[in-house]
């Protein structure tokens, strides 16, 4: 398993390299001779037969020929000494004009016995070789290692162009070995037990482990001398699981993510074009996105994403806040986005010039939570950050569309901890969503003290921003952020112990305003007041929202979107972000949906089917307060345009 959680070093796969690769003899359903034979015999005639001896005798039949062809070669036989051959006679009419059609070459199926014969070959001399390797980069390692706490000259431990062939000829072989073995074994004509064979051995982890992911280590530690070479097996090694990925779809998801790991080498080593680089970064993105679209609750995936997102810091937040919020979290990324706040909440951070200062602010004040180490600055930064939002979601208009979402996941991740299972809300949403309500919430008494802390900043983080946002009636560019925390809401209201720490400082009397603005506009009140998912109209495939993807295997998102709602997979990875003309009025229907169904019971939200309109319960139905005004130091006026745009209803 992988745990090193650099950008290079691959966290939980296992084992899995090129030239052209030997063809199994289990592939071979032909005798030795007779594939051969059948073609050495002559050309093919005309009619689709194969020439016989005996037809030698018989007049040919007419042929259509370019006589300029039959020159030349005439004069070919005649300058070697040959006599030309003297021009056929047109051939008599046969009666039978019919066309004989050619039987398929006969085959010879292979017995159980053959190919447990052959798999049983294959694997010994796969282990014989995978040892050497194993032995091979063992002591190379441990030369390396010795000669750097000895201090020793460095050239002693270089290795020559001779030897660097060698090691990537060895482990060359083990792919072949391993190319051979899986063809085998996932035979068509294999059994069940035998098919088993190369998950019972763990294979395709052995192949990455022993065949590649060790040989590229030793490379790594050995740059900038070992560059070409590296280059050179990194190539081997991707042509061979584009192989792997085409012929044996049984490992289909290992594969998938095997290419995304040799494209982050190879984009990690390439400094000087940044155009290779960024080409590499995609390809490594595209297969680790469709690695995720297969396994959506896997956090390592998520963990992969966040590091080719740089320098993106807010994107890179949400990929890291998500691989651990997930049913199955990648843990080591908590040691992970420590490089991602370092930088950030560096007092001389060099970042802080490539960010938008909302933006800088919201990742700072992240960090400061994350790391409990800057408790004193954290007010500063989350002041900040709610000071300079409402001009910043003003100035980006539909920029804001994706930052939303990011913004909305994020701070619900905070809420949970950050998958933190001392975290009451977390813990509570963690069990299994059966659709009743529990009796009783949970008591208090038993909160961790510094959980209860760590929530209570988190809530006021998110409900200052919430209150930000929710004050921008009838701004369509702040709706993937009301969706996504609506998601998070609707799903807390199935846990009285998670709802007993969210709702009583949820803004609900501005969400009700928000909703009854929406509904202004509304033109089907059946698809927002039914008890299923509103699916558009006049589609019937499915085209999910942007948000939707980025929701995608959240623990409180699992029982939000219907079956096959992703299974439209027409859909290019780079088109998922995009948004649509339509996608304005689905995703307000989602929003009222969601309303609806949060106030289904009217604890919290009420709405009245005959009016049309939502309310809050009693005990949350308080005056509001004016919107806070931001000091006026802490607005950059000289970035605002001589005419502010129409999308900004406030302004």
């Amino acid at each position: 398993m992988r745990s090193n959680p650099s950008s290079l070093k691959r966290e939980g796969s296992g084992s899995r390299s090129v030239s052209p690769p030997k063809r199994s003899k289990a592939t071979s359903t032909l005798p030795a001779d007779e594939g051969r034979t059948e073609f050495s015999r002559g050309l093919l005639q005309n009619k689709g037969r194969l020439w016989k001896p005996q037809e030698d005798a018989a007049p040919p039949r007419p042929t259509s020929y370019d006589k300029s062809n039959v020159a030349v070669n005439n004069r070919i036989r005649g300058s070697s000494g040959a006599q030309p051959r003297p021009p056929r006679q047109p051939a008599r009419p046969q009666e039978d004009t019919s066309t004989e059609l050619i039987k398929q070459p006969e085959t010879r199926p292979i017995s159980q016995e053959q190919l447990v014969a052959e798999v049983k070959g294959i694997y010994a001399g796969l282990v014989m070789v995978e040892n050497k390797c194993i032995e091979v980069d063992t002591a190379q390692n441990t030369q390396a290692d010795t000669a750097q706490n000895t201090q020793a000259d460095p050239a002693n431990t270089k290795l020559n162009n001779d030897q660097w062939q060698a090691l990537i000829a060895l482990h060359r072989t083990l792919l072949h070995e391993h190319h051979d073995f899986f063809l085998a074994s996932q035979h068509p004509s294999a059994s069940p037990a035998l098919r088993r064979l190369a998950s019972k051995y763990a294979m395709p982890a052995r192949m990455w482990r022993h065949g590649i992911h060790s040989f590229l280590e030793l490379l790594r530690h050995r740059l900038p001398a070992s560059l070409e070479h590296m280059l050179t097996f990194i190539y081997l090694a991707y042509s061979m699981m584009a192989l792997l990925y085409e012929t044996v779809p049984a490992f289909e998801d290992t594969w998938i993510e095997c290419l995304g790991d040799l494209g982050r080498y190879r984009m990690a080593i390439e400094d000087d074009n940044i155009r290779d680089r960024e080409v590499w970064t995609a390809v490594s993105r595209g297969w680790y996105s469709k690695a995720s679209d297969k396994a959506p609750t896997t956090g390592r995936l998520y963990h992969h994403l966040a590091i080719l997102a740089r320098p993106n810091a807010l994107q890179q937040l949400f990929y890291y806040n998500k691989s651990l919020c997930v049913a199955i979290p990648f843990v080591s990324a908590r040691e992970s986005i420590m490089t991602l706040f370092e930088p950030v909440m560096s007092p001389n951070s060099s970042q802080q010039s490539r960010l938008p200062p909302t933006e800088h602010a919201f990742v700072k004040t992240h960090g400061a939570m994350f790391s409990k180490e800057m408790s004193t600055k954290l007010d500063a930064s989350m002041d900040e950050f709610i000071n300079t939002l409402d001009n910043y979601v003003g100035r980006a208009t539909r920029r804001f569309l994706e930052p939303g979402h990011y913004i909305g996941i994020s701070n619900c991740c905070a809420i949970t901890g950050y998958g933190s299972d001392s975290n009451p809300v977390y813990s509570a949403i963690k069990q299994t969503r059966t659709g009743e309500k529990q009796d009783q919430p949970m008591s208090g008494s038993g909160i961790d003290e510094a959980a209860s802390k760590d929530l209570a900043l988190a809530l006021k983080l998110a409900n200052r921003t919430h209150d930000v946002i929710l004050r921008r009636f009838g701004d369509p560019n702040i709706l993937p952020y009301v969706h996504t925390v609506l998601v998070f809401m609707y799903h807390s209201t199935f846990y009285p112990e998670a709802m007993a720490h969210l709702a009583p400082e949820f803004p609900w009397k501005l969400m009700s305003l928000m909703l009854n603005t929406l509904l202004s506009s509304c033109q089907s009140y059946s698809l927002i007041e039914s008890e299923g998912f509103p699916h558009p109209e006049k589609d019937n495939s499915p085209r999910p929202l942007p948000e939707d993807y980025a929701m995608r295997g959240l623990l409180w998102a699992d029982k939000y979107y219907p079956s096959g709602w992703f299974s439209n997979d027409k859909i290019e990875d780079d088109d998922k972000g995009l948004e649509a003309a339509s996608m304005g009025e689905e995703r307000k229907i989602r929003v009222l949906y969601l309303g609806c169904r949060i106030a289904r019971d009217g604890q919290f939200l009420r709405y009245d089917s005959k009016t049309h309109q939502f309310s809050v319960s009693p005990q949350f139905d308080i005056e509001l307060e004016p919107a806070p005004v931001a000091p006026a130091e802490s607005i950059d006026f000289g970035d605002l345009p001589d005419a502010l745009p129409a999308e900004n209803p406030r302004l």
